[in-house]
């Protein structure tokens, strides 16, 4: 099947309202550039050099977003620019992509990166950590970032039974989050859950954004950066 292909069989599968981000990590422009003549705009890099190389190289109307660990010093490459940092893993990287907001004169939409996996290479803030952040003061001082939600990711394993709890481990917070009265620029519209592997069982766990490249541009080629 053609990247076209592949893009309308993915969307006719979401529910109303949950967005495909297309992972085009390692994807050359070319690839990408079939996905955007689908009219397909949003898009997703992990790293920060090759997000800002494709974010000058294509079309302006793309809406990238960051999904991999995003390194603080890094942030001042995106800041100008990328539509929402899914990667938001420390309050440290929360008040540099303030600082770089602030300088780019913007708002920065981020999500809160949770970590569910039994996997500790994974990154991101744990349940209790998430929900002790945003109910600290650190909100007064952040007027140049705005929280949407959160994001996680599974365990990579065939036990789909595990993948399911992580995944409704994070719906029930983000819920539990959302029933609360929340600092001004904290947020709870998007629940970022969902891979080519196991964004079938997110979507039932009810994410609202999923991420998958595999399923869209076919199976990476090494060292094809």
């Amino acid at each position: 099947m053609t990247i076209q292909e592949n893009l309308t069989a993915l969307k006719k599968k979401l529910p109303a309202g949950c967005t495909l981000v297309a992972v085009s990590k390692t994807q050359p422009v070319e690839k990408i550039l079939q996905a955007y003549a689908s009219g397909h705009r949003v898009f997703g890099e992990n790293r920060a050099q090759e997000l800002t190389a494709k974010y000058e190289a294509l079309p302006k109307d793309i809406l990238w977003h960051m999904i991999g660990h995003l390194q603080t010093n890094k942030v001042k490459y995106i800041a100008p620019f990328v539509s929402l940092i899914q990667s938001v893993d420390s309050p440290k990287l929360l008040e540099e992509i303030n600082r770089q907001g602030l300088r780019a004169g913007r708002i920065i939409p981020c999500l809160l990166q949770v970590h569910i996996a039994s996997e500790e290479t994974k990154f991101g803030f744990s349940t209790g950590e998430a929900a002790d952040l945003i109910a600290s003061g650190i909100w007064q001082n952040l007027k140049n970032i705005e929280v949407k939600g959160l994001m996680g990711m599974a365990t990579f394993t065939g036990d789909s039974q595990q993948v399911r709890k992580e995944f409704r481990n994070l719906r029930e917070l983000f819920e539990r989050l959302k029933s609360q009265t929340l600092p001004a620029p904290v947020r709870m519209q998007e629940l970022s859950m969902g891979m080519s592997n196991d964004y079938q069982i997110a979507l039932e766990e009810g994410s609202t954004m999923i991420r998958v490249g595999t399923a869209i541009f076919g199976v990476r080629q090494p060292g094809n950066n």
